[in-house]
C-alpha cells in the first residue's frame, strides 16, 4: 500500500503544511497517493506550544502523487489572492514538473480572464473563482459529469478528476507573474455579507 513517505508529498507533510485533509491516503489506483485539503503557505508566529492557523494557504487542493517520489503530475487549488502564487511556487519548489498539469483558481482575477503563468519552468493555468468551488469549476472545465462520479469513493473521484485533468491542454494567453499581478482586482473580504 502506498504511503505518503514514498511520495513527493512527504516533504510538505514533514513541514506540517498539509492541513484540513478530506483525503490523505492511497487512491484506487495502485502506486498512487491522493490529497484533498489545504497547503499552508505562510505560518503565523507561534507562541509557546499554541497551534495557530496559517496566515494563508492554497485551499481546496487536489493532488495525486506516485510512490516513486517523482514530481506531482497534477495539482489544483484556490488562492484567495493571485499574489500568493509566488509563495506557492516557493513552497512547491522541486515537487512539480515542467510536464505536469497545474491549476490555480484565484479570487481576484477578472471573471472572464484565463492565463498561463510560468514560475521558473513550471506553468500554472490561472483561472477566476468567485462563488463556486475548485471541484465544480474543474469538473466543468475538463468535461466530467458529476453523475458519473456518484458511486465512487473519495479516492476514486480524485483518480477520475486527475486522470482527465492531466490531459488538459490550455490555449490561454501566456503572461508573466508581474503582468497578471498588475491586472488583478482588489481581494474580496470573505466575511462581508455574512450574518453576524
Amino acid at each position: 500500500m502506498t504511503s505518503i513517505e514514498t511520495t513527493a508529498l512527504n516533504r510538505l507533510e514533514q513541514e506540517h503544511r498539509l492541513l484540513n485533509a478530506v483525503l490523505k491516503a492511497p487512491t484506487t489506483k495502485p502506486g498512487r497517493f491522493g490529497f484533498r485539503g489545504d497547503i499552508a503557505l505562510k505560518f503565523q508566529q507561534q507562541l509557546a506550544d499554541e497551534k495557530r492557523p496559517p496566515e494563508y494557504s492554497i485551499e481546496q487542493v487536489f493532488i495525486i502523487a506516485s510512490e516513486d517520489n517523482s514530481p506531482l503530475p497534477f495539482l489544483a487549488g484556490y488562492l484567495h489572492s493571485f499574489a500568493y502564487l509566488a509563495d506557492a511556487a516557493k513552497v512547491l519548489s522541486g515537487l512539480l514538473s515542467p510536464t505536469g498539469t497545474y491549476f490555480m483558481f484565484c479570487n481576484n482575477i477578472d471573471l472572464l480572464a484565463k492565463y498561463r503563468v510560468k514560475m521558473g519552468n513550471i506553468t500554472f493555468n490561472i483561472l477566476p473563482l468567485d462563488e463556486s468551488t475548485v471541484w465544480m469549476e474543474l469538473m466543468e472545465l475538463i468535461g466530467l459529469d458529476k453523475t458519473d462520479m456518484k458511486k465512487l469513493s473519495t479516492g476514486g473521484k480524485l483518480d477520475q478528476l486527475a486522470d482527465k485533468a492531466i490531459s488538459f491542454v490550455s490555449d490561454y494567453q501566456e503572461k508573466s507573474f508581474e503582468e497578471v499581478l498588475k491586472l488583478t482586482t482588489p481581494v474580496r473580504n470573505r466575511n462581508e455579507n455574512r450574518p453576524v
